[in-house]
Parts: C-alpha cells; structure tokens; sequence
C-alpha cells in the first residue's frame, strides 16, 4: 500500500494488483480498501486487469475532515423524505474530483472504472466531470440520486430501526446485524464478522462515515449529467437489495445511452462470490466494448 497527496491537500491511501488494462474500483460508504472481497479482486486481476484500490477522504488510512456532520437520525429521515441535506462539506462531485487526482497521480491518462454503492455515485460523477479518464464505467448497485428511485427500503429500516450513535464495543455485532439484513441470499455470518473486525481495527472514524452520508444526500441528480456519458457503462444490481432499492440501477441505465443492465435474483447490497464469476466477465466485456471504441476513433477513416 502507498499514499498520494492531491493538489487539493487530500491525501489518498492505494493500493495495485496485477498488470494489464488499468481498472479503478471505488468503493462505497464506510467502506475501505481491504472490504473488496480477495476473489473478486483476484478474479479481476486474472482476467487481465492492473487493479487500483483506494480508501475515500474520511474513512481508512485517507485523509479525515473535520465539518460536523448532522446526525444519523437527521440523515435517515432526509433521504426517506426524500429532502436534500443542506450545509455539507463536501459532495460526490468533490470525491470524484479526488479520484481523477489520483488517476493523475498514477500516471495514468485514463481508466476502466468499477463504482460500488456510494462509489458507483462518486464513479457517475467521475464520468459526468472527468469524461476522458474513463474509458469505461461499471456502476454497482447505486442510483442517480434523484431521490425517487433507489432509497432505502421502508422494510429494511423497520427491521434495523435508525441506527444508535456508534460504539466500538458493538460495531462488528451491528454491522453484522445489517449485512444479515441486505445480503440477499449469500450470507455469510463468519465472513461478515472478519471483515467487520479487521475494519474496525485498521480505521474507526464513525465521524467520517457520517460525512460521507451527509455528503451522498447532499450531492445533486446526476440523471441529466448521465445522459451525455460516452463511456460504455455496464449497471448491476441485486433484485434483492434493501439498502439501495433494484429501482436505483434501472434508473441509472435508462439514464446512459447504450448501457447495459445486469441484475441477479439471488444478490443483496453485496458482491456474492456465487456471482462473482459473471459480474467480473460483464465487467472485461463492458472494458472491451472501451477497447473497440478506442481503436475505431484512432482508425483513419
């Protein structure tokens, strides 16, 4: 692992894997770097691609703000209202701002592009703003942010309730408690509660993880935005998602002229490693659409 410093004063925790075809995977809310699971990455590597990870600004080993966030309560209730959160310090738009810096930083003029919940937000923007560097868009059960397609599940909150204020002691039972919840048909209590625990231990910053909420309620819809991206774009999403409903992936392909929607009957808000097989051949397939776009407009006519 390695650390950058943006020209924003950002700095960014990365780690690479593997050579070939340059893929950025983003990763969503609270989460890090190691919570991409060992078989997808591997898999993604073996399948011909230099993977870059990444922790965001406020979570992991990346740099930590320091703007009060409002509380979860205040938060939850703003995006099942439906009601934009005001007074943020930041906004998808800034956190695809630091992942172009660290395409940058890499030295890299352009990549594929793999976004999971949270972070297929950030990686919409990222294509919104940063056209150029994307040779290629995956976004994982994520949404427009349009506020009417994608919320959270009415069921999901009247299973889990609105979180309490976070406590070290519990983390790892509460966080197991909502992966049981939002996991679909594959999960796995034992491996929940490892990578719960390893998080936890790497990075606590229950403060930054509310920053990040704030910021996806306070970030605009990109639908419009999405409508002039270039980049091939593959959308998955599980049918049984609770956290961001399946309505946030159909909406986001109806949003990207020429995308491809991809959704599983069986999957959650997870990566399953019964599914991984398939998503990652969608994904080297979505990358080679890239490739014949990239030769057919360097090949005189």
């Amino acid at each position: 692992m390695a650390q950058v410093t943006l020209p924003s004063g950002i700095t960014l925790e990365y780690e690479r894997r593997g050579a070939g075809d340059p893929l950025l995977l983003v990763m969503g809310l609270a989460g890090q770097l190691i919570d991409w699971p060992e078989e997808f990455v591997d898999e993604l590597v073996e399948s011909g691609f230099e993977v870059v990870m990444f922790d965001n600004r406020d979570v992991g080993l990346s740099s930590k703000t320091d703007w009060p966030p409002p509380s979860r309560r205040r938060s939850i209730l703003s995006m099942l209202m439906r009601r934009p959160i005001k007074g943020v310090g930041y906004t998808m738009d800034d956190m695809a701002d630091d992942a172009a810096g660290l395409i940058d930083a890499l030295g890299f003029e352009s990549m594929d592009v793999v976004g999971l919940s949270m972070g297929g937000m950030i990686s919409q923007a990222l294509a919104i703003r940063h056209p150029h560097k994307v040779r290629s868009l995956c976004s994982v059960m994520s949404n427009t942010g349009d506020r009417k397609n994608g919320s959270i599940s009415l069921k999901l909150v009247r299973l889990v309730g609105i979180p309490k204020p976070p406590n070290r002691s519990t983390a790892v039972d509460e966080g197991v408690k909502l992966w049981r919840h939002i996991s679909g048909d594959h999960f796995d209590e034992i491996d929940a509660r490892a990578r719960m625990a390893a998080a936890i231990e790497r990075s606590w910053t229950p403060d930054g993880v509310m920053r990040q909420t704030a910021a996806i309620g306070g970030s605009a819809d990109r639908t419009a935005g999405l409508q002039g991206v270039t980049a091939p774009t593959l959308v998955v999403h599980g049918l049984k998602d609770l956290l961001v409903l399946p309505s946030g992936g159909t909406a986001t392909a109806a949003a990207v002229p020429g995308s491809r929607l991809l959704m599983f009957p069986d999957m959650g808000h997870n990566l399953p490693a019964a599914r991984t097989p398939e998503i990652v051949a969608a994904i080297r397939s979505n990358a080679r659409r890239a490739d014949v776009a990239r030769h057919n407009a360097s090949t005189p006519a």
